[in-house]
């Protein structure tokens, strides 16, 4: 009766645990709701919101059909083929479903919602992934306590921020969940297929379509499972189970994978996604291997000896079929973002990605700052899943020194490593209360029981008469194991570890509110919107900076629908979104030669700008007001024009004449010449813009915005761009039409040249292409 009691209080305890997990991933990204009130932040959640609208109010087939017109000015932008939809298509099913069932609730409130509650969500399948990986249930609930307000996560997934991996943590957890649930019992049948590897392994793939439709992090998750599968093949585990579990996960899943269409044929000619699809060979041949050898009495010699041929064999296909695909051009290159993983320094060669902050290595400060004192916990759950190796476990380990890898190369990758050092920290924690528990509250006669039990038994009985019979033959020496074991259960050892428990209970409980504590502080911190916070005035005074939305507003209310809008790319999906105006770039970056040709515009001096400008636009926006605003951007805005029109900085790839000089931080010539400087700073001191060419239209109440309307447009051009036989389809009464640059403004892209990236093997690089990505690399480096 006590232990079904025990069992009873042990179950209430677990479930309170979830449910207060649940309770605080939910509660921690409210922060900004409650502050800010329902509002869409950053930059890429409201080109996310503005694609879900589109969704929700034409329709399935025409948001796969949108060719918009109104971004990337003149060229458009094909969104159904370019976007991944998984977290627009959830947010239309849930407010559709919502309202169905009398909940009224706008599109809007959804999205600011939907990071709460998958929040909730990746901390569930989280814990059910740490239970499957250790088999402990208690491990499971510390674990999912830990991910609900760790950093780590809460990082992509505050209210507000409707951003894809707020929904792809939750496919991705779900998706490593089913995977290693799969592999149960795997171990123990190691003659025929189990049950839930065949269940488990069809689910794996079905969550991972989910995972691949919602977010281009789901490389990772491929490569992860493919990683883990090597592993388990490298370690003598290869079994019927693990074949038939990847089998089904690789199959269905890539198959599905390939219907989201900016995925496409990727998964069979991508570089990164390639060695899986090896890894599934390999496994058939392995498989293949074992079954004609059943019944046959092989040594281990004779078996290896047989693989070797038979993978000998399909490694001449494999290599006759590279061979005749690979001069085609058919297999994909690296892209700078998974390049920058490998290379040696933290430059890819490609300035519009270096210009971006969060594809730097992460540095130490940064892991203290989202893991906190899972710094000091993971590791040890790191060697316990050494120690205690199963399949599932062993998918821990090797998911914590990828995460771990990765997220040292890019600063942005720590998300990854959120999950595996919540499970890790789960495993220590949960291991070590119970550890501490049981010393604690066991009596000492139990304590004593396994030397006793060693006595009785004939075996230990027979060694311990064998150690008497060497000590009469004068041997003092003991077995150092044993020597320890009785140390251990001696009446100084119970005392020594019920200080030592007494201890780790102390450091937990006086650690516990100290983390908890930090986390909803950095919570909170992170919840502050870019697009609208607080400041203190010099009197003291705070107040609301909603300078941003402000200046969107304006454009909204007081220019024509057909307005064009010159911003850096960063600012795209807002202008968009929220001024529903028509934008140059964005941050899809998809073309660079494009995002160059903005560059130049804004970098060059005032007049020469204007030449190009008032072919493009009919408003400048731009960022000022100090921190990082468009001038302190400016230097990687020329690198960026210069890397396609070379004559910008002649000779010199990091523009190093545009920018600062000084420690008073002046503007060289270049930069006090350009167009975006002499906007920027537009009476402020004795800096004026020249008022035949600009008007200024636009100073938001802290002087954080500024718009310009551009005088003299030119009119024949923007008819051109507008007529829609001007646009080049890729057949006859096709959707796909892209614009064209109109005629007069060609004349100044006659020095564009197509930026060639290091890892395109696809494209023959010329003599000039190589110095200078020699040359960026050199002066980058500070050489």
């Amino acid at each position: 009766m006590a232990d079904v009691l025990d069992a009873m209080v042990g179950t209430i305890l677990r479930v309170c645990g979830v449910l207060l997990a649940i309770y605080m991933a939910y509660n921690i990204r409210l922060y900004a709701i409650n502050t800010y009130g329902l509002v869409i932040h950053e930059f890429d959640p409201w080109f996310n919101y503005r694609a879900t609208e589109y969704l929700s109010n034409h329709g399935w087939t025409a948001f796969f059909h949108w060719f918009d017109h109104e971004s990337w000015y003149p060229l458009g932008r094909p969104v159904g083929t370019t976007i991944y939809p998984g977290m627009q298509i959830t947010a239309v099913i849930l407010h559709r479903g919502l309202n169905q069932m009398g909940i009224d609730i706008s599109l809007n409130d959804v999205c600011c919602y939907m990071p709460c509650w998958f929040g909730a969500c990746a901390t569930c399948f989280l814990g059910l992934l740490a239970y499957e990986c250790s088999g402990s249930k208690n491990v499971g609930v510390m674990s999912a306590l830990v991910m609900s307000i760790l950093p780590a996560h809460i990082m992509r997934s505050v209210g507000g921020g409707y951003d894809n991996e707020s929904v792809a943590m939750t496919c991705m957890m779900m998706t490593f969940f089913f995977w290693n649930r799969s592999l149960r019992g795997a171990q123990d049948n190691k003659t025929s297929v189990t049950f839930s590897s065949f269940f488990f392994g069809i689910l794996a793939g079905l969550a991972y379509i989910y995972m691949a439709a919602a977010w281009g992090g789901y490389v990772f998750v491929l490569n992860m499972i493919g990683a883990h599968t090597a592993l388990l093949v490298a370690l003598g585990r290869f079994t019927p189970s693990l074949h038939m579990a990847y089998t089904l996960f690789y199959a269905i899943g890539t198959a599905g994978a390939m219907t989201v269409p900016v995925i496409g044929m990727t998964p069979l000619k991508s570089l990164e996604q390639l060695p899986c699809f090896g890894i599934f060979g390999a496994l058939h041949l392995l498989e293949f291997v074992r079954r004609i050898t059943i019944g046959k009495d092989l040594s281990p010699n004779q078996l290896n000896m047989l693989r070797v041929k038979v993978f000998a064999v399909a490694g001449c296909f494999a290599a006759a079929f590279i061979a005749i695909l690979a001069p085609t051009g058919y297999f994909g290159p690296i892209s700078s973002r998974i390049r920058s993983l490998f290379v040696p320094h933290t430059r890819t060669g490609n300035p519009l990605v270096d210009s971006v902050a969060e594809h730097q290595p992460a540095s130490p400060q940064a892991y203290w700052q989202y893991l906190y004192y899972m710094c000091f916990v993971a590791p040890i759950g790191f060697v316990i899943t050494l120690i205690k190796r199963t399949d599932a476990s062993l998918f821990l380990t090797a998911y914590a020194v990828v995460a771990y890898y990765f997220s040292l190369k890019m600063a942005r990758l720590i998300i990854l490593i959120g999950p595996v050092a919540a499970s890790l920290g789960g495993i220590a924690l949960a291991y070590g209360i119970e550890w501490a528990l049981t010393q604690l509250l066991l009596p000492e006669s139990e304590d004593e029981e396994e030397p006793a039990a060693e006595e009785s038994s004939p075996k230990k009985g027979k060694a311990k008469k064998m150690g008497n019979k060497k000590k009469g033959k004068g041997a003092e020496s003991k077995n150092p194991i044993h020597a320890l074991k009785d140390l251990y259960f001696s009446p100084l050892g119970v005392l020594a570890r019920k200080g030592v428990a007494g201890a780790i209970l102390v450091i937990v409980a006086l650690a516990a509110m100290p983390f908890y504590n930090y986390c909803q502080h950095l919570g909170e911190a992170m919840s502050n919107p870019s697009i609208m916070y607080k400041g203190t005035m010099q009197n003291g005074e705070v107040v609301m900076v909603d300078d941003y939305r402000e200046a969107y507003w304006w454009l909204k209310d007081n220019t024509p629908q057909d307005s064009r809008v010159m911003a850096w790319w960063d600012y795209g999906y807002q202008i968009a979104g929220i001024a529903n105006r028509t934008t140059i770039a964005d941050g899809n970056t998809w073309n660079h030669e494009h995002i160059a040709t903005l560059g130049r515009c804004l970098v060059s001096p005032e007049k020469k700008a204007h030449k190009m400008v008032r072919h493009l636009a009919d408003y400048v926006l731009l960022w000022a007001g100090g921190g990082g605003d468009d001038l302190a951007k400016s230097p990687h805005m020329a690198r960026i024009g210069n890397s396609v029109y070379n004559d910008i900085c002649p000779g010199d790839p990091t523009c190093r004449a545009f920018g600062f000089k000084g420690s008073h931080m002046e503007p060289t010539d270049m930069m006090e010449k350009s167009m975006l400087y002499r906007l920027h700073n537009h009476n402020v001191g004795p800096t004026k813009m020249d008022p035949t060419l600009w008007e200024d239209v636009f100073r938001s109440k802290f002087g954080k915005v500024r718009i310009f309307r551009v005088k003299g447009i030119d009119p024949e051009s923007k008819a051109w761009v507008a007529d829609p036989t001007n646009r080049i389809c890729d057949a006859p009464g096709s959707w796909y039409c892209t614009g064209q640059y109109p005629p007069k403004l060609r004349k100044y892209l006659k020095k564009k040249k197509a930026f060639q990236q290091l890892e395109d093997f696809n494209v023959q690089k010329d003599e000039e292409a190589r110095k200078y990505n020699e040359e960026y690399m050199k002066r980058m480096g500070g050489r």
